[in-house]
């Protein structure tokens, strides 16, 4: 399922290097983590939703990596260009295997069905 991204030849030539490279070391940050750990949560200081997918994974004794970045008032910008790059709207973004698996909501339904098990390769 493609998601509609506006296409190279309809941007200007001035904005193109500016828009692949929007915050690129927080996006290759969370790449390299999303790759090199088995699931990553990506979030934000005062947001209830990545404080539960943190607490759902607890409660289910899987080990994570939590990367966040800055809050509510803070740090927008690079959180923008990870929302850029994955087309997630919202945090936390949550990657297992390094595949974004979506956010809070989403950890929960993997979790509760066993499918979070079945992804990591877990009986």
């Amino acid at each position: 399922m493609p998601r509609q991204v506006l296409d190279e030849t309809r941007m200007h030539p001035e904005v193109r290097e500016r828009i692949a490279n929007w915050h690129a070391d927080i996006v290759h940050n969370v790449q390299a983590a999303a790759t090199s750990n088995s699931v990553l949560v990506v979030g934000m200081a005062q947001n209830p939703f990545c404080r539960r997918a943190r607490q759902s994974l607890a409660a289910a004794n899987q080990p994570h990596q939590y990367l966040e970045y800055g809050s509510y008032f803070s740090q927008w910008r690079p959180r923008g260009a990870l929302k850029m790059w994955t087309g997630w709207p919202t945090f936390p973004m949550v990657f297992v295997r390094g595949v974004l698996v979506g956010g809070a909501h989403e950890l929960a339904k993997l979790i509760d069905s066993g499918e979070l098990k079945r992804l990591l390769g877990e009986p």
